[in-house]
């Protein structure tokens, strides 16, 4: 049955799906790397695909920005349309000077300024972790490739416009990687509900340095890490 926010089928999503925040971005990897791609969703615009690749039946959705946003299709993928492996791909901001853009990080772990997973655990610090298997196989494909990737934190902050500036900076120094917004849910979830979650994320800014890439390019051009994803999620 339809969900609030996905008009898919039971049936018409994979057990493996890449997540891109911005739906535009599903749609580019359904047409440049599925084969016969076949739209499931286009409620609120959000684009979603199942289609082939190298012979593996596989589906890609935007999730939209933020946490919270996040949260509502990935729960829904996991539990409506049992989807098993999900991992995030997208863009993120350097707080670290040797983690340069175009570089792709796999987030081991998220830190989080959101409260949504000490709403359900107020008295511990849960950590936020990545699936292991899926990171191990990431890193091995980025580096067969020779991509130059980073296997380390990240910190996915709930708000994108902050006085915290600053304090990342100092989490740069500490070996986070990076700031985006998505992994800590994605992962709380997968954790909750025992399916595999990744978080593999392209450089497209520094915090560091100031260096940024266009919107179009973060759209259009970050395919070292679709390739990546895609890789994982039939390996």
């Amino acid at each position: 049955m339809p969900t609030p926010h996905i008009e898919a089928q039971v049936g018409e999503i994979a057990d493996k799906i890449l997540l891109p925040g911005d739906p535009l971005r599903a749609k580019f990897i359904a047409e440049n790397f599925l084969e016969n791609p076949v739209l499931f969703n286009n409620v609120r615009g959000m684009l979603g695909y199942t289609g082939t690749y190298k012979g593996e039946r596989v589906s890609v959705m935007g999730t939209g920005m933020g946490l919270p946003s996040i949260s509502i299709y990935a729960n829904e993928l996991i539990t409506e349309y049992g989807v098993k492996k999900l991992i995030r791909v997208g863009s993120a901001g350097s707080l670290d000077a040797n983690v340069k853009v175009r570089d792709i990080v796999i987030a081991q772990a998220a830190a989080t300024t959101s409260r949504i997973i000490r709403n359900d655990w107020p008295e511990y610090d849960v950590p936020m972790t990545a699936d292991f298997d899926l990171v191990y196989k990431a890193y091995n494909i980025a580096k067969e490739n020779n991509f130059e990737a980073h296997v380390a934190p990240v910190l996915s902050a709930d708000l994108f416009y902050s006085n915290l500036f600053e304090k990342n900076l100092e989490l740069g120094k500490l070996g986070v990687a990076a700031v985006e917004m998505e992994a800590a849910a994605l992962y709380y979830l997968g954790m909750k509900h025992g399916v595999q979650t990744l978080g593999i994320m392209t450089i497209s800014d520094s915090l560091v340095t100031g260096e940024e890439t266009t919107a179009e390019e973060r759209q259009n051009t970050f395919k070292d890490m679709m390739l990546v994803g895609l890789e994982t999620l039939i390996a």
